[in-house]
């Protein structure tokens, strides 16, 4: 670690700010737990009578289609009673937690702590019951910045967000319909339409960009009826690894959302290689640049859990070694005796 960082603008968040953060996680995995056991739960159970005889129907749409369970019976009047009373007492909890949560996302506000996107919120919260955050997709762009600063317990002056959202493919396997990110997506907001000219990215009707990354090491679990398409990038292998950063944050519509982002070390060195891409926007080069310089300077800062250190710097590829030593020879960086 280093005994002096550039990081002039950092403040640490206050006791009061520190608390709410830990108190905002708390209920929003509470309200987690029981939306993905809404999710599990068939879409109904219904008495059908077919032939003159009942029989108990899983639905599974709101079409009223679906499949037998079989003729009534009382095992079946038992299975289908439990259901419903299951049903409504998920429903009641979760309208519970909505309120304790929207007390939290309020005071979050108040408190002005970190904020994410209000179109970002929705998408987060979609992944998060379907179990896909950290085992298949890591937010990659800008909008992890809040994130890595709830990991710094503080604040520190950088663009927290952006009007398009980055999402990155990181399954080693993935067991599912094939269709993981279009399915979550459309859940989320019906009108998302795959953008003809660059399909790695979908847009909703209020043009809303999401745009979906892969590593090549991971391109071949995404399924061939997913979409968006994405190109597999070598840089992105550099986001797999590490540790990542998983925090709850809130949203500037006073709800709250999960974040996991990859390990902020990588994740800084890699934006300080994009700002020196020649083929990357010439406009979003000095974002990069900023970007980068001020995460490591948080990570050395704030995040002793992070070490950066000779061990670190060991297992650099040269594309960032280059830029990791730039930025710990620079003036104003003492490096630490392990140096």
């Amino acid at each position: 670690m280093w005994d002096k960082v550039h990081v002039t603008t950092f403040r640490p968040f206050s006791d009061e700010q520190a608390r709410l953060l830990v108190n905002l996680r708390q209920r929003y995995e509470s309200w987690l737990e029981v939306e993905r056991e809404r999710r599990s739960l068939p879409y109904d159970l219904r008495r059908k009578t077919v032939g003159g005889l009942d029989y108990l129907y899983r639905i599974t749409d709101r079409g009223g289609n679906g499949k037998s369970l079989g003729p009534w019976s009382d095992e079946r009047e038992a299975e289908f009673t439990a259901y419903h009373a299951r049903k409504a007492e998920l429903k009641d909890r979760a309208a519970s937690l909505r309120t304790t949560l929207a007390e939290s996302a309020a005071l979050y506000r108040a408190l002005r702590l970190p904020l994410l996107s209000s179109d970002a919120g929705p998408i987060l919260r979609e992944c998060d019951r379907r179990a896909l955050l950290g085992s298949h997709l890591l937010v990659v762009g800008t909008n992890a910045i809040a994130a890595y600063m709830a990991e710094a317990n503080g604040f520190v002056l950088l663009p927290d967000e952006t009007e398009d959202f980055d999402l990155a493919w990181v399954a080693a396997n993935d067991a599912s319909s094939g269709r993981t990110v279009w399915d979550m997506l459309k859940a989320v907001d019906p009108t998302f339409t795959v953008n003809s000219e660059r399909d790695f990215q979908a847009r909703n009707a209020k043009a809303y960009e999401v745009e979906l990354l892969v590593a090549p090491s991971r391109a071949y679990s995404l399924g061939a009826a997913d979409q968006p398409r994405p190109v597999a990038l070598p840089e992105q292998e550099w986001l797999l690894l590490g540790r990542p950063v998983d925090q709850v944050i809130g949203c500037r519509d006073g709800s709250p959302a999960r974040i996991i982002a990859p390990d902020p070390r990588w994740f800084a060195l890699h934006k300080l290689w994009m700002s020196d891409k020649p083929t990357r926007n010439p406009l979003k080069r000095p974002k990069d640049r900023k970007q980068g310089l001020a995460l490591l300077d948080l990570v050395a800062a704030a995040m002793p859990h992070y070490p950066m250190g000779a061990a670190f710097a060991a297992e650099l590829p040269a594309e960032l070694q280059v830029h990791f030593d730039a930025w710990r020879t620079a003036p104003g960086i003492q490096p630490s005796a392990d140096w």
